[in-house]
C-alpha cells in the first residue's frame, strides 16, 4: 500500500471531456487495460514527454499529431509499452489511431496515442482495434475513477485528485488521474498523467502553464533514477465553462496554483506508491548559489542506494547523507559551514556530527514514515525540494520479476 495513501477521492467531472474505459486484454484477461478521453470541438491541449532519447512510438506519432492538429481524443493503453520496436512500432501506433478514427468519424491526426507496460514487444494491435467498439460505447462523464484503475500498472493504488476554483464568481474544475511507481525520475520521469479543465486557455498559455507546473511537480520526483521511454503529461482545456483564462489577471494566478497544487499532489501520489516503497522522503535543500545546485545536492542524496536503504531499514547512518552532499559536485563547498537535519534533528554541523545529535533521537526520526532530509548550504539564496523514497527488499523483488 502507497505511504500515507487515503484513498482515492470523488473526482469531479470536467464538462467536455468523456472517458471510455475497456477489457482488451493486451497483458491479462478481464483487466481494464484501455482508456479513451474524448474532447470536446472547443478544446485546447498541451502535452510534455519524455526526453529519453530511446522514446516509445507513441511519443513519437503523439508529438507529431499535436503539431498539426487539435486534438479529440487520446487512445491510452496499458500491458504494452511500444517502446523499442522500431518502424514497426511506429506503424502500429498509426494502426490504432486509425482504427479508432474510423469508428468516431475523425482525421487520425486528431488522436494522441499514449501506452506504458513492457518494452521490446510488438503491441498487440489486433487486441486493441477489437475493443475499440466497447471503449466508444462505454463514453461518460462520470468515469474518472475507471480511467485511474484504468492506467495502472505496477502501480498498487489508483492516483488521482480535483479542485474547484472560483474566477469571476464562475465554478473552474480542474481534475487529474496519473499512473507510475517505478523508472521515475525527472526529465518527465514509466508514468503518464492526463489532466483537464472546463476553463478557456489558447494552446500557447497551455502550454506555458503546463510547462511550469510540471518543472515543481513530475520533474521533481525520483524513485529510482531511472526516465522512462514513455513517459507524458497532458493537460486539456475544454472551456465548457465559459471562463477564458487570460495571462497577468488574478483568475490566471489563481488558476495556476491549482494547476501547481494538483500537478504536485498527482507527483507526491507516484513516489508514495514508489515500487516497494515504505517511506516518503522529502530533499529540502536551501542555501545554494543556485536552483541548479540545489537540484544536484537534492539528487545526489535522493539517488543514492545507500542512503535509501538505510532509510528503509530505519537506521540514522548520517554519514551516508553527509557522503551524498560532499560527492554532489559542488565547487568550492565549505563543509563546516553546511547543516544537514533529519526533520527538526540537526545530524551535521561544523564539518562533523552535530553536538547535540544522539543515536536516539536519530533513530525516532527514522522510525517515521515521512521524514524530510533538509541542508543548509549557507553560500545563496536559491532552494529546491525533491521527492523520493527508500528501497526495500519489494523494490528488487517487483523488478525482477516484472516480465514473468
Amino acid at each position: 500500500m502507497a505511504v500515507g495513501y487515503a484513498g482515492l477521492p470523488k473526482l469531479m467531472v470536467v464538462p467536455g471531456v468523456r472517458i471510455g474505459v475497456a477489457c482488451a486484454g493486451i497483458k491479462k484477461a478481464e483487466k481494464r487495460d484501455l482508456v479513451l478521453f474524448e474532447l470536446a470541438q472547443s478544446s485546447t491541449a498541451a502535452a510534455v514527454f519524455t526526453r529519453n532519447a530511446f522514446c516509445a512510438a507513441p511519443v513519437i506519432v503523439a508529438r507529431e499529431h499535436l503539431e498539426e492538429r487539435s486534438p479529440r481524443y487520446l487512445l491510452i493503453n496499458t500491458g504494452n509499452a511500444n517502446a523499442g520496436t522500431g518502424r514497426a512500432g511506429l506503424d502500429d501506433a498509426q494502426a490504432c489511431c486509425e482504427a479508432l478514427a474510423k469508428r468516431v468519424e475523425c482525421d487520425a491526426r486528431e488522436i494522441l496515442p499514449f501506452s506504458t507496460g513492457v518494452i521490446g514487444e510488438p503491441l498487440p494491435v489486433a487486441k486493441i482495434t477489437a475493443a475499440i467498439p466497447e471503449l466508444v460505447r462505454s463514453l461518460s462523464e462520470d468515469n474518472w475513477e475507471n480511467a485511474a484503475y484504468g492506467i495502472m500498472t505496477t502501480d498498487t493504488v489508483p492516483k488521482g485528485t480535483t479542485r474547484q476554483i472560483q474566477i469571476d464568481g464562475q465554478n473552474i474544475t480542474l481534475t487529474g488521474i496519473s499512473k507510475g511507481s517505478g523508472m521515475i525520475r525527472p526529465d518527465m520521469g514509466t508514468m503518464l498523467s492526463f489532466v483537464a479543465t472546463d476553463a478557456r486557455l489558447d494552446a500557447g498559455l497551455l502550454k506555458e502553464c503546463l510547462g511550469r507546473a510540471v518543472g515543481t511537480s513530475f520533474n521533481r520526483i525520483t524513485v529510482d533514477g531511472d526516465t522512462s521511454t514513455n513517459d507524458a503529461c497532458v493537460l486539456v482545456a475544454s472551456g465548457h465553462s465559459g471562463v477564458s483564462i487570460e495571462k497577468g489577471t488574478a483568475g490566471y494566478q489563481r488558476f495556476v496554483e491549482a494547476l501547481n497544487e494538483l500537478l504536485i499532489e498527482l507527483a507526491q501520489l507516484i513516489v508514495r506508491d514508489g515500487e516497494g516503497a515504505t517511506k516518503f522522503i522529502s530533499v529540502e535543500v536551501n542555501g545554494g548559489r543556485d536552483e541548479g545546485e540545489c537540484s544536484q545536492v537534492a539528487y545526489t542524496i535522493a539517488h543514492s542506494p545507500l542512503v535509501k536503504t538505510a532509510l528503509f531499514a530505519s537506521d540514522p547512518n548520517w554519514g551516508r547523507i553527509l557522503a551524498a552532499v560532499g560527492r554532489a559536485g559542488l565547487d568550492s563547498l565549505d563543509m563546516e559551514a553546511v547543516s544537514i537535519y533529519l526533520d527538526e534533528v540537526c545530524i551535521v554541523s561544523n564539518g562533523g556530527r552535530d553536538k547535540l545529535y544522539s543515536e536516539e533521537r536519530g533513530q525516532a526520526v527514522m522510525q517515521r514514515d515521512e521524514i524530510t532530509i533538509r541542508v543548509e548550504l549557507a553560500r545563496g539564496e536559491s532552494h529546491t525540494t525533491v521527492w523520493t523514497c527508500d528501497f526495500s527488499y519489494d523494490y528488487v523483488k517487483i523488478n525482477a520479476e516484472y516480465r514473468t
